[in-house]
């Protein structure tokens, strides 16, 4: 990561610990690094030991505006995809902003 001051995006949600390849495959990492505005994105994974995997995505952006591009003008609201209904057992409605400060 950069020196720079940035908005860091972070969401969480669980699937089978068997489905975790496949849904980070099909994940939206693709479409945040490809918003303008996006400086990098990760996906995190924990196994909680009972069959179940938690993900987190962390993304860093330029600015609050940047992430309207990806997110709409709710930014707090989640963005899903077609494919989380297959996949996601648990998941947050809402996605925590933070400001990095370097």
């Amino acid at each position: 990561m950069s020196d720079q001051r940035a908005v860091v995006r972070m969401w969480s949600g669980v699937v089978r610990t068997a489905d975790r390849g496949a849904y980070i495959e099909q994940t939206g990492l693709a479409e945040y690094r490809q918003t303008p505005g996006n400086l990098d994105a990760w996906l995190l994974t924990r196994d909680l030991g009972d069959g179940r995997t938690e993900v987190t995505t962390v993304s860093r952006w330029e600015s609050l505006e940047a992430i309207v591009g990806f997110a709409g003008d709710d930014i707090e609201r989640a963005v899903f995809y077609p494919e989380d209904e297959r996949f996601l057992l648990e998941r947050d409605e809402r996605v925590r902003h933070y400001l990095l400060e370097a």
